[in-house]
This record gives structure tokens, C-alpha cells and sequence, in this order.
């Protein structure tokens, strides 16, 4: 990335930096960030998933829609994540609306989890009070016998999100806090303006 003269295409930047992550960065998963929703009330909740698809439309992730934060961005319609790599002193900041990914999408990446993934997303009432271990443990092995021998389908409630990127930041630290910062927002035409950031 060159701050001074960025490249007019965010998103190859932002593929450019995920692989020098996984190739660089010691930690397992590069491709993990911490996704921010608000509730009806404004009051912001922020907690870590997978990047699990990237392209031009924006990164995906999968959830139970039925969770906190799939209540959240379903009302909101709205979303923040950033990714950040402590050992390359990078991050990304990418905002904007949400869209739910094709049932089409959504099973071929169900299909590709483990099977114990897919039994536990039947068996978790994500979010929601769980009495105690034996009852979860109780649902998982009722579900694995709901399916025994026989593929599991997709539950309803399991989707993907699309973050669709309106402004994407990226941020290069530097010595003594000099840090570098250049920030894109998508215009109505759909090609990108940028700006560079005092740190």
C-alpha cells in the first residue's frame, strides 16, 4: 500500500494484505475479525467471527440469525468490522450495509463444515440462557440421531451476512505513533474517492 498515491481498487488492497497475513502472521486464524452492531437503542456490541468469503461485493460471514447479533443487523441493516494484525502493525476498518448471501451460498458452505459444526448449529439456541454443560451436551446428541447416517440439511436460521463496504480504512503503524492512514468511501457511481488520515 502506498499511502501517498493508493491504489483506486480498495479491494485488491485488502485481498493483497489478507494473503501477506496468512503467509507472515504466526496466529491461526489471519482470517478473523471483530464485528461491531448496535441494538434498537444505539448501544453498540462488538465480538469476534471468521471471514469466510471476500470479493468485490464485500466480506462474508455465517451465523445463527436467531443470535444477538443476527437480531442486531437484521434491525439495523448495518454493520462495522475490522480486521487487525498485531505482528505486521495493520488494520482494516470496513463499514457499511448488510445483505443476507444466497441460499444457494449459504448451503455450499454449510456442506463444506465439519459434521460435528453442522450438528451443533441445530443443537445451539445461540445467545440464548443455556441451563447448564448436560443440556447442551443432551441437544448435540439429539440432533446427532435426528441425522444419523444421512447428510445435514442447512438450518433455516443458519445464514450469511454480507458486510456490502462503504468506507474500508486501512492503517500501517508506524515508529512512535507516526502512523499511516488512508481511508476510501464507494461513491454514487460506484468508483472509489480516498483520503489520507492524520494518524
Amino acid at each position: 500500500m502506498n499511502f501517498d498515491a493508493p491504489s483506486p481498487d480498495p479491494i485488491a488492497a485488502c485481498q493483497a494484505w489478507f494473503e501477506e497475513a496468512r503467509e507472515r502472521c504466526t496466529v491461526p486464524n489471519t482470517h478473523a475479525m471483530a464485528l461491531s452492531t448496535v441494538d434498537t437503542e444505539g448501544r453498540p456490541s462488538c465480538r469476534m467471527v471468521l471471514r469466510k468469503g471476500f470479493d468485490a461485493r464485500g466480506p462474508v460471514f455465517y451465523t445463527n440469525r436467531e443470535s444477538r447479533k443476527g437480531v442486531e443487523l437484521d434491525a439495523s441493516g448495518c454493520a462495522s468490522l475490522l480486521f487487525f494484525w498485531d505482528e505486521l502493525e495493520r488494520q482494516i476498518r470496513i463499514e457499511g450495509p448488510i445483505e443476507v448471501v444466497s441460499d444457494e451460498e449459504a448451503d455450499a458452505y454449510f456442506a463444506s463444515r465439519p459434521r460435528g459444526s453442522q450438528i451443533g448449529a441445530w443443537a445451539s439456541d445461540q445467545s440464548r440462557e443455556c441451563a447448564d454443560r448436560e443440556t447442551m451436551e443432551s441437544r448435540l446428541r439429539e440432533v446427532e440421531s435426528r441425522y444419523e447416517g444421512q447428510p445435514v440439511p442447512r438450518p433455516p436460521h443458519w445464514i450469511g451476512y454480507r458486510v456490502r463496504p462503504q468506507s474500508i480504512e486501512f492503517w500501517q503503524g508506524g515508529e512512535f505513533r507516526v502512523h499511516d492512514r488512508v481511508v476510501y468511501h464507494v461513491r454514487e457511481d460506484g468508483t472509489w474517492s480516498t483520503r489520507r488520515l492524520w494518524p
